[in-house]
């Protein structure tokens, strides 16, 4: 026998041999940090070969990691890790939708949670809007024409008297985006394929998740509180992008993207639509799992229980 054999997954097809980088991405998805993700799989994998057990069923492989997650992180982590395993065997895709204004960093939290819960298929609403401008001309709807933040740029008429001129473009912009997003959220339910869609035009109000009854669609909103935390996304995206992303182009229009950002907050409280407030990446990209999970644990057992029946049974108040 080889110094090392590899441990069996035996009710796998074909019994594939355990991952441990799959395991360890499987941990990130509760909020561990990679390192330690990695070294939990690390020593589930050793005391699996110390044990001489070499096949394992995948029941066995997740109630060992629920017990050394639960030893070595603790038990929210360890109930955090079965709940996701509940949810990646469910027959229903899973849609997450992450809104926010210009440079709050929506891209990078979406791909992380992608990432983190096994998705694959992530799509910006700035790529729906490009699609969009190579079927219809500028004359036809000039409002995709912009920017979201100089989305007035392209308004046929003048905003009423009274009314912000920006948050009137981006409405009519908006509103027109969501069309496409409807029609991309249909296609993957259709398919049955999970999907991570970001987006300034995902805003609370413009797509209603329960028209979506073949999924499991769950809507957030990201949002930064410190102004100078703000404009600094914007420099430092710069530098990432080479210049492709000009820090003076989104620092001139600061006072817009900012007066963007406070009203799809309003209408996310408005619409009951969580808002996490991005401070440091991990933690952020943790609190949105979490709430992921929740809504679609949530929505399980109210589907489970059937019209009718309140969570805390019938004397509940």
């Amino acid at each position: 026998m080889p110094t090392n054999p590899p441990i069996i997954i035996k009710d796998q097809k074909h019994g594939l041999p355990m991952s441990k980088g799959l395991l360890a991405q499987s941990f990130t998805a509760t909020g561990l940090s990679p390192s330690r993700a990695y070294l939990a799989a690390q020593r589930i994998q050793d005391e699996l070969r110390g044990a001489g057990r070499f096949e394992v069923t995948l029941a066995e492989l997740q109630e060992e990691a629920a017990r050394v997650l639960r030893e070595d992180a603790g038990d929210p982590v360890a109930i955090r890790y079965q709940r996701l395993n509940e949810i990646s065997v469910r027959n229903r895709p899973l849609i997450v939708l992450v809104g926010g204004t210009t440079g709050v960093g929506k891209s990078t939290i979406a791909t992380e949670v992608a990432h983190r819960l096994g998705i694959t298929r992530i799509v910006s609403t700035d790529s729906i809007r490009e699609v969009m401008r190579g079927i219809f001309s500028r004359e036809l709807m000039p409002a995709i024409y912009e920017s979201s933040f100089n989305a007035w740029r392209g308004l046929r008429v003048p905003a009423p008297q009274g009314a912000s001129p920006v948050i009137v473009g981006f409405r009519e912009q908006a509103s027109v985006v969501a069309t496409g997003v409807k029609s991309l959220i249909e296609r993957a339910v259709v398919e049955g394929v999970s999907m991570v869609l970001e987006g300034i035009h995902v805003a609370p109000g413009y797509i209603d998740p329960s028209q979506f009854t073949d999924a499991s669609v769950v809507q957030l909103l990201i949002g930064v509180t410190d102004e100078e935390a703000h404009r600094s996304h914007f420099y430092i995206r710069e530098v990432q992008t080479e210049g492709t992303r000009p820090f003076e182009r989104y620092r001139a229009n600061f006072d817009n993207i900012r007066l963007l950002g406070h009203y799809v907050e309003d209408l996310a409280r408005e619409h009951g639509v969580p808002v996490v407030y991005s401070h440091q990446l991990d933690r952020t990209v943790a609190e949105v799992l979490e709430l992921v999970v929740d809504a679609v644990i949530r929505e399980d057992e109210e589907q489970t229980r059937g019209p009718g029946h309140p969570a805390g049974g019938e004397d509940a108040r």
